[in-house]
């Protein structure tokens, strides 16, 4: 049975969360570092990858270490980049797939690094930078998302009006956007929104009022039924136009939204970026361990929020320490000790559990990281929930 634990420290409160579309300069670079390292991996599984992107007017800089197969030349790594600025939407005079200047300074990979990381002899692999990662679920939305609701609903909107342009729906908006959620919480419980503001790139052949005619159908279907703030408090474009957007409107870089691509600022971040790391990197790949674990904590029903942290020392396989805590909700420390024998959690372990050494990472970029449906393929495997009978019985 289900124990509620210690009660949040304010039960009557209002929390917000925001979410940046795949057009906003920061998750450009996020798509083109992520689709860099899908690249070596769909070649080399065992590649290793660090990858930078950025992005301004009409030009773009990659930068970065790697390791994996010689014959990936600079010019193939810059029609990826090319790519995936064409499949964003990004055909504007200022920021061009086909025009934009892109530039390659990505190298080997540095041998003291190697050294340390890969397993030799009797050493296990280990970890490719030291950290602290965090992973967290929560019943403030069902399964199978069990997110905090602010950040769920802030990426529903964006995705909703992404698919609406992708499908010719919405022609005069442009591919950068935010939102913003504010949610009231009564006895510990999202119940309605108090404030949702969209600011969205646009045609200069519409104006304010157009724009949010467009997008509120959009807005209002993501939400639960009655949930809908209301007209005064619904801000489009506060500023008043958003005609220049996306890199010729402000710089980007990979590594910027680690709050949006995480829980909203619902629970605690390592401070670690994920996007152009390959799943050695355990900012990367704990992150999505600790998500697993803390996911199926709660989807068995042991707990209503559960918040999981890993640590780890560069070069060592095993985590330094493992931190649990549900509130009180169950025994946190038989709790510990039963996930760690359910998953090794060495760098080696977790990419063999969950499946990370292919290239999934692309679509991980934009809407976050959690949350999200696994894919038949092996993306978003951490998301999974097939720890739960097991947890069960345990408890």
């Amino acid at each position: 049975m289900l124990k509620k634990g210690k009660p949040l420290a304010k039960t009557n409160f209002v929390f917000t969360s925001e979410s940046v579309s795949e057009g906003h300069p920061d998750k450009i670079c996020d798509r083109i570092s992520d689709a860099i390292v899908d690249t070596y991996l769909a070649a080399e599984p065992e590649a290793r990858c660090g990858v930078e992107t950025l992005v301004t007017t009409n030009r773009v800089v990659l930068a970065g270490e790697v390791r994996g197969p010689a014959e990936i030349t600079h010019e193939q790594l810059i029609q990826v980049a090319r790519r995936a600025i064409r499949e964003i939407g990004y055909e504007q005079e200022n920021f061009h797939w086909q025009r934009a200047t892109i530039k390659c300074h990505i190298h080997g990979q540095s041998a003291n690094i190697a050294q340390g990381v890969d397993a030799s002899g009797n050493k296990d692999e280990g970890a490719g930078d030291q950290g602290m990662m965090f992973g967290y679920a929560c019943t403030e939305t069902p399964a199978p998302a069990l997110m905090p609701a602010p950040i769920f609903y802030a990426h529903a909107m964006l995705r909703a009006l992404a698919e609406a342009r992708h499908t010719g729906k919405t022609p005069l908006l442009g591919p950068d956007a935010k939102s913003q959620v504010t949610l009231q919480y009564e006895d510990g419980k999202p119940v309605r929104a108090t404030k949702v503001v969209v600011s969205i790139q646009h045609s200069e052949r519409i104006d304010q009022d157009e724009v949010r005619e467009i997008i509120r159908p959009y807005v209002v279907a993501t939400l639960p039924e009655g949930w809908m703030c209301d007209e005064q408090n619904f801000l489009v474009n506060p500023t008043g136009l958003f005609v220049i957007g996306g890199p010729d409107g402000d710089a980007g870089v990979t590594g910027r939204k680690i709050i949006v691509d995480t829980y909203g600022g619902a629970a605690p971040h390592g401070g670690g970026a994920f996007s152009g790391k390959d799943p050695t990197k355990v900012d990367r790949s704990a992150a999505y361990a600790a998500r697993y674990l803390a996911k199926n904590v709660v989807g068995a029903g042991l707990a209503e929020r559960c918040t999981i942290q890993l640590a780890y020392a560069i070069g060592v396989a095993k985590p330094l320490s493992f931190y649990v805590d549900t509130g009180g909700a169950v025994d946190e420390d038989r709790l510990a000790h039963i996930l760690q024998q359910l998953m090794d959690l060495s760098p080696r372990g977790i990419r063999t559990h969950l499946g990370l050494n292919k290239p999934i990472y692309t679509r991980t970029s934009s809407y976050g990281h959690f949350g999200r449906t696994p894919d038949r393929d092996g993306g978003f495997s951490w998301e999974r929930l097939d720890l739960v009978d097991e947890l069960r019985r345990a408890f």
